[in-house]
C-alpha cells in the first residue's frame, strides 16, 4: 500500500514504464534492437506499432493484416497485388546497407547456417556440384533442406525470401531419381528447338519438387575448339543451332506474354524456375579451346558469334546471367564494366541480375584468393549484382561493407544490385510462395519424364558409317540374331553414359542414379532366344567357337568438368581403340561412341569397324540408344560440331572457309537408307 502522494505518483510512473515496455516487446520494437530500426531508411509510425502486430515473417499475412499494412502503414512490399516496381521502390527503402549486401551475397549450402541466413539477410542459396543433403538424396529430402533455410530467411527482419541455386544443367542432375537428360552436345545434334523446350518444362517441375527455385542453366555458349573441357555444355559451334537451343529459357520460365517488355525478366508460376544464361561472353571461343582462357577477337565477331544467343534469351525474359570465368582481348569478364554494364545492361536492356561464377572474385587476383577487397571493388563495380562467394562470406561481407562506407562502391550501385535482385524474387512469386510444392514430388524421375529423355537420346543419335560397303548397310541390327557380343566401358555403366555433372560434380562411374545402361537393353530387347554375352575386355578365347553374330561395343569419355576436361590431344580414352580393334577383327562390329565432342578416328579403325554411333552423352535413359540401332526408329541427328581428321586442324569449324577440310563436316548424318548428309 502506498503512504503518500509523492510515493503514489511514482509508483504510477513505474507503472506506466512497464506498461510500456511490456507493450514494445509485445509488438517487436525490442525483437531488432533500436539501433536497427534507426538504421532503416522507412520513418515507422509508432502509434500504428500500438495497432496491429506485424505477422511472423514465416507465415502468409492474412487478408485484414494485409490490408492494413498496405493502406495504413504503406507496406507496399508485401501486397501481391501492387505494381513490381512500386514493391521494389518501398522495400528498397526499407532496406539497412547490411540487408542489401545480403541481398547481394550467395553462399554454399554447406556453411549456411540458419543464423547465418536470418541475420546476415543472405540473398541466395547454393549447391555446388555434388553437393547434397547427403548420399543418394531424393527430392523429398532436398526439399525438406532447402525449406529449412527458407524458414531462417523468412523469420529476418523484413523477412525477404532466399533463392536457392543448383546446377540443373541436363535435368535435376544433383537429385537421386531424377531424370537425366542428354547433355546440350547432343541435344544440339537434334536441331529440335521445341523438344528442348519440353525438356526445359521437365526439368523446371523435377527442380521444384526439390525445392529449389533457381537453375544455372542453360549455356549458351558457341564452342569453337573441342579441346575445351566444357565443350559438352555447348550446343554447337554454330551460333545459330546454340540461338534454337535457348527455348530451354522459355522451357524453364514458361512463355511470356505478347508485349511483354524486351529485357525485364518473367517467370509464369509456381512450377517454373528461374533461369541463367551462361556465361556470358565469349566462353566456347578461348584461344587453344582453354577453360577460363583468353578470347581474341574483335568486338563485331565477338557480338556476332557468341552474344548473339544472348539477345534470345533476353528476348524470352531470362532472370539472370552469369558472367564467365574467361577473359575478352585479355580483360576479365569478371570485371569488364564495357560489357557487362555497358552492353549487356544498358545497350542491350537487360533487367535481371547478373551473377558470378563459383569463387570467380578468388581467380581475379595472383596468387589465388589474395588481395580480396580489391576483388570485390573491381567485380561489384563492373557489374556484378550477385556474387557466388561461396564459402568465406563473413570475410566477403565485411569488406564490402567497408568498401561502401568509403564510398569506394557507390550506393547507386548498390541499389542497382539490389533493384535486380528484388525484381527477380517478386518476378518469381517467391514472396507469395516461399516454400516447396510438395505435390509435385510425384512426378519426379516419372514415366512420361524418362521417355521425354529416351526421345532425347533417339533424336541426338549420329550415324558416321553403316557398312563397309555402302551398298550394304549393317545397321539394323537382328533382333533375334543367335548369340551377340557387348563389350567395352560405357556399355554397362550409368556414370559413364551421364557424364560430368551428374550426382557429383565430375561424375563418377557406376550406377550412380536411376536409369538403363545399353547393356540393360539390349538385353530388353532382343528376342528370347537371343543369347547376350557381356565382356568389360573380352578375351581370346570370348571369339573361338563362339559362333557370335555381331559385337556391340561401347567406348568413349570418362567424365569431367571445366578445366579437368581440357585435351589437347583428343584421342578415345581407356584404350578404347586397342578394344575396338580387337573385337574388330574378330567378329562385325558396331561401336558406339560415348563423348562430349569430337575425338581423333584413326583412318586404319574406321576401315576395320563395320559402323559407327555417336551417343554423345546420353543421360539416363539408355532405351533410346537401342530404338535406333534396332531400327524401331530412324537416325535423325546431325554432327553439331565439325569432326576434324587431326588435332593439328584445330580449331576447325565452319567458320574457316578457306582451310575446312574435315573427317567429317558440321551437319553431317546417315540414315538408314546411306543418303549420306542429312542436311
Amino acid at each position: 500500500m502506498c503512504c503518500g502522494t509523492k510515493v503514489c505518483c511514482f509508483c504510477l510512473c513505474i507503472i506506466l514504464v512497464v506498461i510500456a515496455i511490456g507493450m514494445l516487446f509485445g509488438f517487436g520494437v525490442f525483437k531488432h534492437g533500436f539501433h536497427k530500426l534507426k538504421d532503416t531508411v522507412h520513418d515507422y509510425d509508432p502509434t500504428a506499432l500500438l495497432l496491429v502486430p506485424e505477422p511472423p515473417a514465416t507465415t502468409k499475412p492474412s487478408e485484414p493484416q494485409l490490408e492494413y499494412f498496405t493502406k495504413k502503414m504503406g507496406c507496399i512490399y508485401k501486397d501481391p497485388n501492387a505494381p513490381i516496381e512500386s514493391r521494389i521502390k518501398d522495400l528498397l527503402s526499407r532496406m539497412t546497407l547490411k540487408e542489401k549486401i545480403g541481398q547481394m551475397t550467395q553462399i554454399e549450402r554447406s556453411v549456411a547456417t540458419l543464423t547465418a541466413i536470418k541475420d546476415r539477410c543472405i540473398g541466395s542459396v547454393l549447391s555446388g556440384g555434388g553437393s547434397k543433403p547427403f548420399y543418394k538424396a531424393n527430392s523429398a529430402d532436398w526439399a525438406d533442406m532447402i525449406d529449412g533455410f527458407q524458414n531462417a530467411a523468412l523469420e529476418s527482419r523484413l523477412g525477404i525470401p532466399m533463392i536457392y541455386g543448383v546446377d540443373a544443367v541436363h535435368g535435376n542432375n544433383n537429385v537421386y531419381g531424377a531424370t537425366i537428360f542428354p547433355h546440350n552436345i547432343g541435344l544440339g545434334a537434334t536441331r529440335d528447338a521445341d523438344l528442348v523446350r519440353r525438356i526445359g518444362e521437365v526439368t523446371s517441375l523435377e527442380v521444384r519438387a526439390s525445392g529449389a527455385q533457381y537453375a544455372f542453366a542453360p549455356c549458351v555458349a558457341v564452342s569453337r575448339d573441342p579441346r575445351w573441357g566444357r565443350c559438352y555444355e555447348s550446343y554447337s559451334e554454330d551460333t545459330e543451332v546454340v540461338r534454337k537451343m535457348t527455348s530451354l529459357v522459355t522451357g524453364l520460365q514458361g512463355q511470356p506474354p505478347e508485349g511483354h517488355p524486351k529485357g525485364y525478366p518473367f517467370l509464369a508460376g509456381r512450377k517454373n524456375v528461374i533461369a541463367c544464361a551462361k556465361h556470358f561472353v565469349g566462353d566456347g571461343g578461348t584461344d587453344y579451346g582453354t577453360n577460363e582462357g583468353n578470347t581474341m577477337t574483335s568486338y563485331d565477331d565477338l557480338e556476332r558469334i557468341h552474344m548473339a544467343p544472348y539477345l534470345d534469351c533476353i528476348s524470352q525474359g531470362v532472370c539472370t546471367i552469369m558472367a564467365s570465368y574467361s577473359s575478352w582481348n585479355g580483360t576479365k569478364l569478371h570485371t569488364h564494366h564495357f560489357l557487362l554494364t555497358k552492353i549487356l545492361k544498358e545497350k542491350l536492356g537487360f533487367k535481371g541480375f547478373v551473377i558470378s561464377d563459383w569463387e570467380a572474385l578468388d581467380r581475379l587476383c595472383v596468387p589465388r584468393g589474395s588481395n580480396y577487397r580489391h576483388c570485390i571493388l573491381s567485380t561489384v563495380n563492373a557489374g556484378i549484382d550477385m556474387i557466388m562467394v561461396p564459402f568465406r562470406f563473413e570475410l566477403f561481407l565485411e569488406e564490402f561493407m567497408s568498401l561502401v562506407e568509403l564510398g569506394e562502391i557507390p550506393m547507386t550501385r548498390i541499389d542497382d544490385a539490389v533493384e535486380r535482385i528484388l525484381r527477380v524474387k517478386f518476378v518469381a512469386g517467391i514472396f507469395e510462395h516461399p516454400l516447396s510444392d510438395r505435390s509435385l514430388l510425384e512426378v519426379v524421375g516419372c514415366k512420361p519424364h524418362r521417355e521425354l529423355a529416351r526421345a532425347a537420346v533417339r533424336k541426338s543419335l549420329v550415324l558416321l558409317k553403316n557398312g563397309k560397303d555402302q551398298k550394304i548397310p549393317f545397321l539394323p541390327l537382328d533382333k533375334n540374331a543367335k548369340r551377340i557380343l557387348v563389350a567395352g566401358t560405357h556399355a554397362d555403366d550409368l556414370g559413364y553414359q551421364c557424364g560430368g555433372w551428374t550426382a557429383t560434380w565430375e561424375g563418377k562411374s557406376g550406377r550412380i542414379t536411376d536409369g538403363t545402361t545399353i547393356l540393360d537393353a539390349i538385353k530388353e530387347v532382343v528376342g528370347s532366344k537371343t543369347e547376350v554375352i557381356y565382356e568389360l575386355h573380352p578375351s581370346p578365347e570370348t571369339f573361338s567357337g563362339q559362333g557370335l553374330s555381331y559385337a556391340v561395343v561401347a567406348v568413349g569419355e570418362a567424365p569431367y568438368v571445366e578445366t579437368g576436361g581440357d585435351d589437347p590431344v583428343l584421342k578415345i580414352p581407356l584404350n578404347g581403340a586397342e578394344l575396338v580393334s580387337l573385337v574388330a577383327d574378330q567378329v562385325p562390329t558396331l561401336v558406339i561412341l560415348i563423348t562430349g565432342r569430337p575425338l581423333v578416328l584413326e583412318p586404319w579403325l574406321l576401315e576395320k569397324i563395320d559402323a559407327l554411333v555417336v551417343a554423345w552423352l546420353p543421360g539416363s535413359e539408355g532405351h533410346g540408344i537401342t530404338d535406333v540401332i534396332f531400327g524401331d526408329y530412324g537416325f535423325l541427328g546431325r554432327l553439331p560440331m565439325t569432326w576434324f581428321k587431326s588435332v593439328d586442324q584445330l580449331p576447325l569449324h565452319i567458320g574457316k572457309q578457306n582451310s575446312y577440310d574435315p573427317l567429317f563436316p558440321f551437319g553431317f548424318g546417315l540414315n538408314y537408307e546411306n543418303k549420306g548428309d542429312l542436311n
